[in-house]
């Protein structure tokens, strides 16, 4: 019966050897390419430093009690029947985990407040603004500064400070590029606010990370990281070559469907500010993580009134904000 078992276990350890080293090339998290994937990383590996001074010990202990005292004849262990506490053992495995917990705290405190998605990261580049806006099952995303879009592609250039406004136009998803930092989620009628750098030219993996229905797999898209000349060789080559995102375009997009890259010379003014505000009441504004404001879209027939309102919409995104910034 022994030599089955044994058989056994080592066909299951090899198994899961087997399936294990088909994740290899996955582990892309592990392999940052900016400086927020950086110190996630960091953050990971202290993390699990820290566990498995818990964790190894209790395994191995686990493993020797069962093998030390483990039913046989010619035992030798001695009979203590009346043993019951050992202070020494009490301070030994509650103090260390106590310890360990404390100091994951700290660290993680410190790295929540570092990591902040919405806060701008350090640098003597002005951030670049990008627009992402999930769709079934598609991104879109809009460049506000250089008038353009895309669908499923971005290209950035290296070295420079990006900043991601995401938004869902139905369902809840999650924009996730794994080398250059965390996910944040895609919500209908929020804004949220992500501040990413790629610190290196390269092609990169980005994702949906959050289940939204039947094609949600296909809602992948690459991330270029060029120089800035190749970036705005890139930028005009858009502009000259592929045609505008119009409204029945963008309606279009909004339909169910996976889709290929699409490149589009400019996009209706507005799109993602109507995107984030599309299920509020007349007069209400989105909610907006990380500052700044989603404008109200007016008509321009009456100028006193158009002011009073985005007066309005100014104060109450401002109130949005201190409420969450409280949180």
């Amino acid at each position: 019966m022994r030599p089955k078992i044994r058989l056994l276990t080592f066909m299951i350890i090899m198994l899961m050897a087997v399936l294990l080293s088909g994740c290899s090339e996955q582990m892309i998290v592990l392999d940052p390419k900016g400086p927020i994937g950086e110190s996630q990383k960091d953050l990971i590996y202290l993390t699990v430093i820290l566990c498995a001074i818990v964790l190894v010990p209790v395994l191995l202990l686990t493993a020797f009690i069962i093998w030390r005292y483990r039913d046989r004849k010619d035992s030798k262990a001695s009979y203590q029947p009346n043993w019951e506490h050992s202070t020494k053992l009490e301070t030994i495995w509650w103090g260390i985990p106590i310890i360990i917990i404390a100091i994951l705290g700290v660290i993680t405190v410190k790295y929540t407040y570092e990591l902040e998605p919405s806060k701008p990261l350090v640098s003597d580049k002005a951030p670049l603004v990008i627009e992402a806006t999930s769709l079934d099952w598609k991104w879109l995303f809009t460049y506000p500064e250089e008038g353009i879009s895309t669908v499923n592609y971005i290209q950035i250039p290296e070295d420079r400070p990006i900043q991601f406004k995401v938004t869902a136009d139905q369902a809840m998803n999650s924009f996730w590029i794994p080398q250059l930092g965390g996910q944040i989620y895609a919500m209908s009628g929020m804004a949220m606010t992500l501040h990413l750098q790629a610190d290196e030219p390269g092609l990169y993996y980005g994702s949906g990370a959050n289940f939204t229905g039947e094609l949600f797999a296909k809602m992948t898209f690459d991330v270029k990281a060029t120089s800035d000349e190749e970036y705005e060789a890139w930028v005009k080559e858009v502009k000259s070559n592929y045609p505008a995102l119009t409204e029945d375009g963008f309606k279009k997009l909004t339909e169910k469907g996976a889709s290929n890259q699409q490149f589009f010379s400019s996009f209706p003014e507005g799109l993602f500010d109507r995107v984030v505000k599309q299920y509020i009441g007349k007069g209400g504004t989105g909610h907006h993580h990380g500052g700044g404001s989603t404008e109200a879209i007016a008509p321009k027939s009456d100028t006193k009134t158009n002011e009073h309102e985005n007066h309005e919409n100014h104060g109450s995104v401002e109130t949005a904000s201190s409420e969450h910034a409280g949180h």
